[in-house]
């Protein structure tokens, strides 16, 4: 079953009075693109996470966020007064312009590199951390997988719509071709005879039927239905595979317009022309439909 790239998923893990929260929010992109956000004191885990992460999704941009918040102080961090004293040093040796007096924002300068420091430095905490944050991470990843699941099959059913409505005209158009030829022969064998009752000559048979085989030839978009019908069925094939096929049915429904285009080049019918119009307007939609899928 095909998955959307559309989602959101999220968990927490409370433990000794920590909660890490984990949320994960999908929109469709080519590739997988993976943008985490975690607390600097966390950094550590982010190899971690997005290894979970790459395992489990194939394709979309995904926002992973992780938050942190301790009842104990836990996550407070160490105030390193030698740099901030560092800090504030460079900052009074700066010559400002004449007239121009400047103040010091400590939140600001609290902000900079090394200023302030984890508390929980040690190995043990940063393994009981990191496991809390693989199992909160792996419950939003199946969250976010089941609202992708479901999605995904409200996809499905558009696109299985679609090819129907598609199949629709296909067939219209096949039953039209042989009539286009036998209308094509009605038509020049009624010129031919008005014209040879106006200059009185008599024109054979098998000039007449080499003309319409020639017609024939130049209009026959057997193969173009027939193609165009196989590439519908492997649609509906791909879309019941659980890997993710998104990217081979984008290609797919490219084939479909250019079966499309070549029906609607080689056809000289107005009603064939008009059901080629009605089938390019659904490959349409369902270009854009694939454009979700995993």
């Amino acid at each position: 079953m095909i998955l959307s790239m559309t989602g959101f998923g999220a968990a927490e893990h409370v433990e000794a009075g920590s909660c890490y929260a984990v949320e994960l929010r999908s929109l469709n992109h080519r590739y997988l693109k993976l943008a985490l956000k975690l607390p600097d004191y966390l950094q550590f885990a982010e190899p971690t996470v997005e290894k979970l992460l790459r395992e489990r999704l194939a394709r979309g941009s995904v926002t992973c966020t992780l938050r942190f918040r301790s009842e104990n102080g836990e996550e407070q961090a160490a105030l390193n007064t030698a740099v901030l004293q560092s800090y504030l040093d460079q900052m009074a040796r700066v010559t400002l312009p004449k007239g121009v007096a400047a103040t010091v924002d400590l939140g600001v300068v609290a902000t900079l590199p090394g200023v302030c420091q984890s508390t929980a430095t040690d190995e043990d905490a940063k393994l009981r951390r990191l496991a809390a944050i693989e199992e909160a991470t792996a419950r939003a990843i199946d969250a976010l997988l089941e609202m992708r699941r479901k999605e995904g099959q409200a996809l499905r059913s558009d696109i299985m719509a679609y090819c129907q409505k598609v199949r629709t005209h296909l067939e219209a158009v096949a039953a039209r071709t042989p009539v286009v030829v036998d209308e094509y022969h009605e038509r020049l064998r009624t010129r031919v005879d008005t014209l040879m009752k106006k200059g009185g000559f008599e024109l054979e048979a098998e000039g007449l039927m080499r003309e319409v085989a020639i017609y024939a030839e130049r209009c026959d978009i057997s193969e173009e239905v027939t193609r165009l019908g196989a590439h519908l069925d492997q649609f509906s094939e791909l879309c019941d595979r659980s890997e993710p096929v998104g990217r081979t049915l984008d290609f797919l429904a490219q084939e479909l317009l250019r079966e499309a285009n070549t029906i609607a080049s080689k056809s000289n019918d107005a009603e064939i022309a008009r059901s080629v119009v009605e089938i390019k307007g659904l490959i349409d939609r369902l270009k854009e439909q694939v454009q979700n899928v995993e």
